[in-house]
């Protein structure tokens, strides 16, 4: 298997604990809060990513001084910013609301590494690719025609799910670029340690500390692997292909409601789908021809 393909694989992993995760979430606000949530999944990212770290890479926690700031950017702005924004817009979306919204990364990311990462230029493939998982990922949530010829974001809910979306983006071109050589386990690590230290402080000085479901513990297992998966992928493949293949997550959404809840999959969600694998089948195309020409 290339490279390029371990990484489409392991985001695709990565997007299957994803699509999990806001499930788990909402489950747990039943007898919790998004803010002790958010500080139960972090410590138990961290514990995750401290176990694969200890397994991979012979417990070396080193960083060096020049990946101590985007690393510590990623840390603030993808995980106490962003994924608090979203944790607390789920409070207030249906969670079809907050993944289509959330996984529209590729137009962000494609307008900041074009001026941002000269050498992740996009081929024509890679366009096309992105176009289709976009298409793909609107209309596995949308459901039906009705749904998606009416689409609306404007809700405050769904304006807190663009804000993190937005900041992922950032955080995604961050690790492209200055953390690659960094073992994945040690990113998630170090961002979630950050966030499971200020979430503790916050609440042990403004609330209380509580784990109050076993879904916010599950939250951080799914996120923990998830994230590694995420940081392994985007090691290997284009920073704006890794969010064009995360637009599976409502895929294994809608398979997952199916199998699990009995939800109906629609005509509508089945075209979906077949676009998944178009776009899948662009984004690997272009390498594969360079390699044979």
């Amino acid at each position: 298997m290339s490279v390029k393909h371990v990484g489409i694989v392991s985001i695709l992993f990565a997007s299957l604990m994803w699509s999990v995760e806001p499930v788990f979430a909402k489950l747990s606000y039943q007898n919790s809060d998004f803010l002790h949530t958010s500080m139960v999944r972090a410590v138990f990212v961290t514990l995750v990513a401290l176990i694969y770290v200890m397994i991979t890479n012979k417990a070396d926690f080193r960083i060096s001084r020049k990946q101590f700031p985007p690393l510590l950017y990623v840390a603030i702005v993808g995980t106490v910013f962003a994924d608090l924004m979203y944790f607390f817009a789920l409070t207030q979306v249906p969670v079809v609301n907050a993944v289509v919204i959330g996984h529209l990364q590729p137009v962000f990311i494609v307008l900041m590494g074009y001026v941002l990462l000269r050498g992740d230029r996009l081929s024509r493939f890679d366009y096309l690719g992105v176009l289709f998982m976009i298409l793909s990922g609107l209309l596995v949530s949308t459901k039906t025609v009705e749904n998606f010829m009416s689409l609306k974001f404007g809700s405050m809910g769904d304006l807190f799910v663009l804000f993190a979306t937005v900041a992922w983006a950032t955080t995604t071109i961050a690790a492209r670029k200055y953390l690659r050589e960094l073992n994945a386990g040690v990113i998630t690590f170090y961002r979630f340690l950050v966030a499971s230290v200020f979430f503790t402080f916050y609440l042990v000085f403004f609330s209380y500390v509580s784990v109050s479901s076993v879904y916010q513990v599950l939250v951080g297992v799914v996120v923990g692997v998830g994230t590694i998966l995420y940081y392994e992928g985007l090691k290997r493949i284009k920073a704006a292909q890794v969010s064009a293949v995360e637009l599976s997550t409502p895929f294994f959404a809608a398979i997952l409601g199916f199998v699990v809840l009995g939800e109906n999959i629609t005509v509508l969600q089945v075209v979906g789908m077949f676009l998944l694998f178009i776009g899948i089948y662009y984004l690997s195309k272009r390498e594969e021809g360079r390699r044979r020409g």
